[in-house]
């Protein structure tokens, strides 16, 4: 499990990866975003990871900053991540989590901002391991 956010108006919470299918590289996992107005989770459907590790490897090592929004997304838009560089050397990642197809019929964001750097390198870690523990 990785808790992502520990302070602000959500915590999200990644756990429960898992392979559907043994042959095939297709890693499932929940996000929940839990806050004082309640919970939201969905599975996410994965390729491996869909890069998310690399992604957020990306983001620590430009810990200088970056112009613009950085985009990820997992194989079927249910988590994406956007991410802005502000000064002061912090990044803020928006979560935005969706229903599944083929209803779709609610969308949630909430942001969790990071110091650049170490911050993010924690970060970057935590989640290469969540994706390790079943993707190899």
């Amino acid at each position: 499990m990785v808790q992502v956010g520990d302070s602000g108006p959500a915590r999200l919470l990644l756990s429960n990866p898992a392979r559907r299918y043994e042959d095939e590289p297709t890693l499932d996992f929940l996000v929940r975003a839990h806050g004082p107005w309640g919970n939201v989770e969905t599975s996410v459907e994965t390729w491996d990871g869909d890069g998310l590790d690399t992604f957020l490897a990306s983001l620590a090592e430009d810990f200088r900053g970056w112009e613009g929004v950085r985009t990820w997304h997992s194989l079927c838009y249910d988590l994406t991540i956007s991410a802005e560089h502000h000064p002061g050397g912090h990044v803020q990642l928006t979560w935005g989590i969706r229903d599944r197809a083929p209803s779709e019929e609610w969308q949630f964001e909430t942001n969790t901002v990071h110091a650049a750097g170490e911050d993010m390198r924690n970060l970057t870690a935590e989640i290469h391991t969540f994706i390790a523990s079943v993707a190899e």
